[in-house]
Formats: structure tokens, sequence, C-alpha cells
């Protein structure tokens, strides 16, 4: 029987989608460094309707002064930001409302964030929106599991 003190079992972490929407590859993406996944991996939504939901039980670890971007750390390690529109900064925070702060506890399914989504096309941005694994290099694997459309609350990655 083999037995090694030194082989660190895996454990499978599983992210939900935080929003409804389109689901593509990082490589779809209009921000050359989401594209190369100089950031972390992940995947990039397009949002069919404008909210954010925790996708998983954690905290919140950052909230952008600008409202358009968001950080969070779940229970079991896994650093996330969820990133709504491209060039959205410029914004300062139009069309975006936060409903948590930092280091407050949520849950999966909590609302985190709402956007308009007219209003921010309307001033020419996208609202592509990346889900990057900040951590990335602590993992193994990071598979997206959605094809096509998505709910919030249906599985996105696995993460090994």
């Amino acid at each position: 029987m083999p037995f090694n003190l030194f082989k660190k079992k895996s454990e499978t972490k599983l992210v939900s989608s935080p929003m409804n929407g389109e689901v593509f590859p990082l490589s779809k993406s209009s921000d050359e460094a989401h594209q190369q996944e100089m950031i972390g991996k992940g995947a990039l939504i397009i949002p069919s309707e404008g909210a954010v939901y925790a996708p998983f039980n954690g905290t919140v670890e950052m909230v952008f002064e600008t409202r358009h971007a968001i950080g969070l750390l779940s229970e079991n390690g896994v650093e996330l930001m969820i990133h709504v529109g491209f060039e959205t900064v410029k914004l300062e925070g139009r069309h975006y409302k936060v409903h948590v702060e930092e280091k407050q506890k949520i849950k999966e399914g909590d609302l985190l964030l709402e956007f308009d989504i007219e209003g921010i096309k309307a001033e020419g941005y996208k609202i592509e929106t990346p889900v990057i694994v900040t951590n990335t290099a602590s993992y193994q694997s990071i598979v997206v599991l959605a094809d096509g459309k998505v709910k919030k609350n249906e599985r996105l990655l696995e993460i090994n």
C-alpha cells in the first residue's frame, strides 16, 4: 500500500457565476491583460442584467472607489476579482451602486452591486466583465465549466 506524507490532497473549489449573461474565454476580452491572463485565469461574461451576486461564501476584500470592480475571498482561499466593464474606471462611479463594504461577510447569491448597462454603453464603454482568480498561481488548474448562457449561481469555474 503506497503511503506518502508529502502528497497534498487536492481539494476542488467551485465558483458560481456572479451574474446572468453569456460566457466567453478571457481571450475574447477587449483588454490585452485579460486576454493574456496576466492578472489571472477565469472567464469573461457579457451580462444580460445589471447585477453582480456573490459567487461563493466568503468576504469582501476590496471595493474599488469607482465601484466598477470588487475583490472577494472565498472561505476556502480563492481570491476573485469581478471587473464590470472595460475602461469603466473612467466613469468615476457613475452607473454603479454597491451594496456591500470591505471586510463584510457574504453568502453565495447575495447582491453585491448593481450597474446600469444602458448608461454605461451610452457613455461609450463595453460591459464585458472579467471574473478572474487573482491567486491563480496557487492552483494547478482553473477550468471554465459554463459555456454560452449562464445564470447567477450556476457553476462557472472549477479550481484544483
